[in-house]
């Protein structure tokens, strides 16, 4: 695996880790207070919120919640991890350098939603996000 500065993705024998080496995962409660101040957009499927930092490094970084509304603990970490991969996908081809991303599961739609409109949903918030 390559150092987390780095952006190599064809380093390392190792299996594929649930986000891409070009992708860091948040995990301070105060980047995402951050992210939470900043552009957002929603869709059928998931809420994206997404802060350009001044910073400018090679890295992109995403942070994933679903508050209590989603459901019980099994179908809010099933939002999670279809998150997880949905950014894992996406964020490296659509995603810009020196952005942080907060992907918000939504109630009744982010464990039920068909995957590649899933995927599609991502896609759209991104360019909705980027203007």
């Amino acid at each position: 695996m390559t150092s987390p500065d780095t952006c190599d993705a064809t380093a390392g024998a190792e299996p594929p880790a649930a986000v891409s080496d070009c992708v860091q995962v948040l995990k301070k409660r105060s980047d995402f207070l951050l992210a939470a101040r900043a552009r957002r957009q929603g869709t059928k499927g998931l809420m994206l919120q997404g802060r350009n930092r001044a910073d400018k490094d090679a890295l992109i970084r995403v942070g994933f919640t679903c508050s209590k509304k989603v459901g019980n603990a099994v179908k809010r970490n099933r939002a999670k991890r279809r998150l997880r991969e949905v950014a894992r996908l996406v964020l490296p081809d659509h995603g810009q350098p020196g952005w942080d991303y907060v992907l918000i599961g939504r109630a009744e739609a982010t464990d039920d939603r068909d995957f590649e409109k899933l995927q599609s949903d991502l896609i759209y918030a991104l360019k909705q996000v980027h203007k």
